[in-house]
This record gives C-alpha cells, sequence and structure tokens, in this order.
C-alpha cells in the first residue's frame, strides 16, 4: 500500500474517531438538556392546570374542565394530559345493585373492604345519618320503645382511594357484609367497574420526518410529572402532564444531521488540502524512487532540486551520494573492461586485430550484405628468417610487415588487416570490385619490395584475394582465398592471384525455390543444444537451452543457418521463418512439461518488424503460463546496428513477460557504458573471451570486471562452449550464472 494511502487512511481514521467522540456528547449533552427542559415545562403545565381547575372540580362533571385541557393539549408540545380523581365515591346501593349474592330484600351494609394492593376503602356517613345519630343521643328512650321494623333505612358512602397498583378502568372486587331486616347477614362481594380518569388527551410522539432507526437508536425517555389539587384539606384530584418526545426528537435530530452535514464538508475539505498537501511531500520520493529504478537499471542521475524536508532531504543526498558511488564504480569497470577487451583483440606486436575480430567482420558482411574481396597474406619462410636474425630484428620486421597492410589505402575504400597467428595474415576489403582488388594489390605488391630490399629476403610475400560471397560462409571464403595463395605461390616470389568469380554450388534461383520450399513447408527440425548448467557442484542443473534449426536440402546435405538465413532475408522470408521456429519451441516446451528456458535465435529483419512484434506479443499472451522460459536471443552485432528498434523489441517483450539475452557478446560492439541502456536478462559471451582463459590472466581480469558490472545491472552472464576442465574450474571462481559445454 502506498504511504499516501496510508496516511489517507490513518487521517480519515483519526477525524472518525474526533468527530465521532464530538458528535456522541455532543448529542448525549443535547439530549439531556432537551429531556430536562421538556420535564420542566411539563411540570410547570401541570402546576398551571392544576391552579386553573382547583375551582372548576367543585363538580367534576364541568364540560370546561375538559375544554381547558383540551385547549393546552392541543398545542403539540405533549404526550398526555390526564386529570385523575383522588377519590371515588360508592352508596350500598352501588354494592347492592352490582352483586349476584343478593336478592330484594332490604339490606344494611357493614364491613365494606378492598384488596389493599390496589387501595383503600373508607366509609363516609351522610348528613341524615349523622342526625339520626344525634337524635338517638338526645331522645334514647324514644328509640328503645321503637319495633325493629320501624329503624330507618339509612344510605352509606363509602371512599375508595387507589394507590399506584391500581389500574384504571379495571373491575374492582368489594366484599362486604349484608343484613337484611330479619337480621340474616350474608358475605357479598361486588364487581364495580370503576375509572379514576376525568379528562385524557393523548399525541403522537413521533414527528413524520424524523426516522424510525434515529428514534430507535437514542431513546428519550421523559418521565410523567403531577400536581394535586386540593379542596380544602383534601387533594380532590391530580393532574398529570407527559411531554411529547416527538419535540426533543425534532430538535435532536435537526442538531445531529447539520453536525453530520457539516463533518462531511469538513472532511471533504480537509481531505482535498491532505491531498494537496501530500502530493507536494510525496513529490520527491516519487523522485527518489524514480532515481532508485534508475540506478537499479544502471543510470546513475542525481536529484539536483533537494526537498525541503529534514528527512527526505537527508535521504536524497544519501541517494545522490550512493548514485555518484556506484558510477564512478561502473566507470572504472568500463574502462578496465575497454583495455582488457582491446588487449585480448589486439596483437601485442602488430597491433592488428586477431582472428576473432576477422570472424566477426565476417559476420557484419553476412548481414549486411556487404560486397568486397577478402585476402589471405603470408609472410614466405618467415622460421628461416627467424634463425638468421635476432628477435628484436624479427620483430621489427614483422611490425614493418603489418604496418604496409594497416597503412594502404585504395581509393578511400576501407580495409582492415587482421594477424591470425606467426606469418599468416588476412584481410578485408569492402566495396572492393575485381578491378580494385588487382589495383590494391599491385599496391601492396611494390610497398612489399621496398621492405624485401630493406630487410635483404627476396622472397618475402604472397596474396591471394577471393571475393566475399554472400550465401556462403566464413571458412568457405577464407578456404578459396587460401586456394588462391597456393595459386600465387606457383606463379612466383612475391605473387598474388585473385579469383575474379566465386563458383557457387547452386545458383540463386535454386536456392529461391529451396527457401520457399522448407520454409513454406516448416521442413524443419528444431534441436535444443547448449545446456546452460549452473556453477554449484552440489547441485547443477540446466537452466537454458538454444534452439538450434537443422536444415538440409532434397539430398539430406546439411545447409549452413547462416547462408540459409542470408537468403531467406534476400527474399523477405526470414519472419515467416522465425515465426514458425517460435511456434515449434512453444510446442516443445508445453508437450515436453520444460521447466527451464529456451533462447530463441531472431534475425535482425524480425526484430525491426512491427508487425512481427505484434504477432509475437500475441503468441506469448496466448501461452502466458511459459511466458517466462522463452527468451529471445539477438546477436551483439545486430543489436549494435539498431539501438532505439531493440530496444523498442525489448521493452515490448518484457511486457509480456518473456525475457531478452545479447549472445556473442563482444565489448567492440556494445560498448559496456552502454549495456545499462538496455533491459536485459542475460549476456551470453563470445567464446573467445573464456577459451583458455586459465592461462590467460587479461581474460580471467576481463570475466571478473564484467561479472561485478553485471551483478550491478541485475543482469546474468552466460559463457557457452567451454570445453577445458581447467578453464570451467576458473570460471567457477567469478560469479557466472551458468556455463555450457
Amino acid at each position: 500500500m502506498s504511504l499516501s494511502k496510508q496516511l489517507y487512511i490513518i487521517i480519515s481514521i483519526i477525524f472518525f474517531m474526533i468527530f465521532t467522540g464530538n458528535f456522541i456528547i455532543s448529542v448525549k449533552n443535547t439530549k439531556e438538556y432537551l429531556e430536562t427542559e421538556s420535564v420542566t415545562k411539563a411540570q410547570d403545565t401541570a402546576t398551571s392546570l392544576g391552579m386553573s381547575l382547583k375551582n372548576l372540580l367543585k363538580d367534576k362533571t364541568n364540560p370546561e374542565i375538559e375544554s381547558i385541557i383540551n385547549a393546552i393539549a392541543n398545542r403539540g408540545f405533549y404526550k398526555e394530559i390526564r386529570l385523575e380523581n383522588s377519590y371515588i365515591s360508592l352508596t350500598d346501593s352501588d354494592l347492592i345493585n352490582n352483586t349476584k349474592d343478593l336478592d330484594n330484600d332490604k339490606w344494611q351494609i357493614s364491613n365494606v373492604k378492598v384488596e389493599e394492593k390496589i387501595g383503600k376503602i373508607e366509609i363516609f356517613t351522610s348528613i341524615s345519618s349523622m342526625e339520626n345519630e344525634l337524635n338517638a343521643l338526645e331522645n334514647p328512650n324514644e328509640i328503645n320503645t321503637q319495633k325493629q321494623t320501624d329503624i330507618p333505612e339509612v344510605e352509606n358512602s363509602y371512599i375508595f382511594t387507589p394507590n399506584e397498583n391500581y389500574q384504571s378502568d379495571k373491575n374492582v372486587l368489594v366484599s362486604f357484609t349484608a343484613t337484611n331486616i330479619l337480621g340474616k347477614k350474608i358475605n357479598a362481594t361486588s364487581s364495580l367497574k370503576i375509572s379514576n380518569i376525568l379528562v385524557k388527551v393523548s399525541r403522537e410522539i413521533k414527528f413524520d420526518y424524523i426516522p424510525q432507526w434515529f428514534i430507535n437508536a437514542i431513546p428519550i425517555e421523559l418521565k410523567e410529572q403531577a400536581s394535586e389539587i386540593s379542596d380544602g384539606w383534601q387533594t380532590s384530584a391530580i393532574i398529570y402532564v407527559s411531554a411529547n418526545p416527538g419535540d426533543a426528537y425534532a430538535k435532536l435530530y435537526e442538531q445531529a444531521k447539520s453536525a453530520s452535514i457539516y463533518a462531511i464538508i469538513a472532511f471533504i475539505i480537509s481531505i482535498a488540502i491532505l491531498f494537496i498537501f501530500v502530493q507536494y511531500i510525496l513529490k520527491p520520493l516519487k523522485n527518489l524512487e524514480k532515481l532508485a529504478n534508475n540506478i537499479a537499471s544502471g543510470k546513475f542521475g542525481t536529484i539536483k532540486h533537494l526537498p525541503w524536508t529534514t528527512e527526505i532531504k537527508a535521504v536524497a543526498i544519501a541517494f545522490n551520494d550512493m548514485s555518484t558511488k556506484i558510477e564512478a564504480i561502473i566507470n572504472r569497470l568500463n574502462n578496465t573492461l575497454e583495455n582488457l577487451s582491446k588487449k585480448l583483440s589486439t596483437d601485442d606486436l602488430t597491433a592488428l586485430c586477431l582472428k576473432q575480430n576477422f570472424e566477426t567482420d565476417m559476420k557484419h558482411m553476412f548481414i549486411n550484405k556487404s560486397t568486397g574481396y577478402v585476402f589471405v597474406i603470408k609472410i614466405t619462410d618467415l622460421a628461416s628468417f627467424a634463425k638468421a636474425h635476432t628477435t628484436s630484428e624479427v620483430n621489427d620486421f614483422i611490425k614493418k610487415f603489418a604496418k604496409i597492410l594497416r597503412a594502404n589505402k585504395y581509393k578511400n575504400l576501407k580495409t582492415s588487416a587482421y594477424r591470425f597467428f606467426g606469418s599468416e595474415f588476412a584481410l578485408i576489403a569492402k566495396d572492393f570490385t575485381y578491378e580494385d582488388a588487382i589495383g590494391f594489390t599491385k599496391q601492396l605488391q611494390k610497398s612489399f619490395e621496398e621492405l624485401s630490399i630493406e630487410f635483404n629476403k627476396k622472397e618475402i610475400v604472397h596474396i591471394g584475394g577471393t571475393p566475399f560471397n554472400p550465401i556462403g560462409t566464413t571458412p568457405e571464403i577464407l578456404q578459396s582465398a587460401t586456394q588462391a595463395y597456393e595459386k600465387a605461390t606457383l606463379i612466383g616470389p612475391n605473387e598474388f592471384f585473385i579469383t575474379d568469380a566465386n563458383e557457387l554450388s547452386r545458383d540463386m534461383e535454386s536456392w529461391r525455390n529451396l527457401i520457399f520450399d522448407i520454409i513454406n513447408g516448416s521442413r524443419f527440425e528444431v534441436n535444443y543444444i547448449g545446456n546452460c548448467k549452473t556453477l554449484n557442484t552440489s547441485d547443477e542443473k540446466i537452466v537454458m537451452q538454444e534452439a538450434f534449426t537443422n536444415l538440409k536440402d532434397k539430398d539430406g546435405n546439411n545447409i549452413p543457418i547462416g547462408t540459409f538465413v542470408s537468403i531467406a532475408e534476400k527474399y523477405e522470408k526470414v519472419v515467416d521463418f522465425d515465426k514458425k521456429v517460435i511456434e515449434k519451441v512453444i510446442q516443445h516446451i508445453i508437450i515436453n512439461s520444460i521447466k527451464h528456458d529456451i533462447s530463441i535465435n531472431l534475425s535482425l529483419e524480425s526484430i525491426n518488424n512491427t508487425a512481427f512484434i505484434a504477432w509475437i506479443k500475441n503468441k506469448i499472451i496466448e501461452n502466458k503460463a511459459i511466458a517466462t522460459q522463452l527468451v529471445f536471443s539477438a546477436t551483439a552485432y545486430a543489436v549494435a546496428k539498431n539501438v532505439d528498434k531493440f530496444k523498442f523489441f525489448a521493452d515490448e517483450i518484457h511486457k509480456c513477460g518473456a525475457k531478452i539475452i545479447i549472445k556473442r557478446f563482444e565489448t567492440k560492439f556494445i560498448p559496456l557504458g552502454n549495456l545499462k541502456d538496455f533491459n536485459l536478462d542475460y549476456i551470453r559471451l563470445a567464446r573467445d573471451y573464456t577459451c583458455d582463459i586459465n592461462k590467460d590472466y587479461s581474460k580471467q581480469s576481463f570475466i571478473e570486471s564484467i561479472s561485478d558490472l553485471a551483478g550491478l545491472l541485475n543482469i546474468k552472464v552466460l559463457a557457452e562452449n567451454v570445453k577445458d576442465d581447467e578453464d570451467m574450474e576458473f570460471l567457477k571462481k567469478y560469479n557466472l550464472y551458468a556455463v555450457s559445454r
């Protein structure tokens, strides 16, 4: 996860925690305030109503009582307003009429009771009864003379006072003792439906626009408030007022909604400011990341504008220092490698290029479809001359001989001279015609005659020349030039022979037909050679093989791959050939469950062909499971010929997950300073760098240096065709990835 995302998440969490805490505290305080305000208002209303209704309660059936309560309730601030009787009056008749235990006789009621848990009942004697009792006290004799049947009826009244357990509108069971005129007593029970509520007005507790989830999430509990209404010394009624929480919910909801909207707006603004700030802060980090990636790919720049943040500035300075030091190390390695490479490819005595350079330049001729002549030049009887002269004189003679080869120019045409070994030299003359070859050879002949006089050596040289054969091979051309040399020795001292035409084994038309037939019919086999194994003796395993195309003509004779590719390029069939080879390799990997990498050689024409690149990308994507095992190979010379096209090709191949290798790597084609410009996975060294390495300190130093350089650039180094066991032992000392034998 990126640092910016982590910062956004952390800031968001902190913001959410702060907002949530403040929100909860704010809502809680507001809720408590609204609850207190609502309860206080309800109590004030109850007190005010009690005072207003006091005079009206002398007649509890007065309709004005309900009107006043409705007027207050209609304001909507109250959940319920309820006026309750403090006590309930009952008479003997009420008790007798609501029981099934008594008949129609005259009954006197006594011992009236109710359950204590719902209230109490007390007798309230009427005024007439009180008068009778007073009369009885004043005239006792009169009462004693009266008959039992003449006792006047007394109607008793009772006051039922409910307590908090009493539920209004529920039947109340009243037990009592009834006595008739005959003195018969019966314990009876009367079920009375008694309601102590005089007036009750209720309202909805929820406003329409307040969501139910909000009400459920924040419960507001408002206690019912009451006020007693007294009638003299006795409480006659109680007024109860319950505040409507809907109003409190409305205010609380508006406050919560406003706080949430403010928080969202503040959060968006904060994140926007944070985004700008983070981008500004992280811009130096992106520059550091870019520099680190450049260093990893071998591009050693520095950060020019240092960031102002102290910590990041310190890191940037450290990166600049590291980049500068690594670049200096690589430059030293490059200089060392260039010097070693030059030493390995140059004859110490004559300063002429060695035979491996001749072979490389011949490859250039093939790839470029060049024309010209190749000469074989040998000093005559150098051994006899060496016996008759000192080493210094012999060396001086060879140097002057080589100088003639190097210094002679003809019509501004390019010539390159090489010393193979001892007395044998070669020369490539590009773009020479037969007439140019004759004229140049005569010029050489004249110079050598002058050298012959200087050293008193009558027979000094013989020269054989042959035209460059674009469909031949280097050994074939050298053999033809050697045959011309042999003919020159037969002509006479210091003579030359130039072949005016090269007899090809097939004419070009027959070659064309053969090439088309092989490619169109896929009449070739792909073999897998060069088992590259790791140098770890405890676990040597194959890491790469090279796909090698086996081509035969109609007679079953092998066709040199160089000749085949050269002619295929001439007739624009090489791209089709490369496609068919790739398809065969992919099938080989899939069918045989190959686990190691396979390198596939591509022609320069294919690498430069955008249609081919599109085709190969689709083919890799179709076989993505084995993409990392496909290693596309190009020679160092082919890469050097068109660097930009190769870079594009390498980038496109890497996007698909496949790999790139440069084979026959030589520093004369790709300077080591430019190696960092390529996004390479492997380089395979030319065999001359590792052949007889155990005897050549320069080669050992070269391999050590290039191994260190490749390690810095994350490139794996391979060596090919290592034959000698002693060479193999030497290579194990260096950090090479793998070696083929």
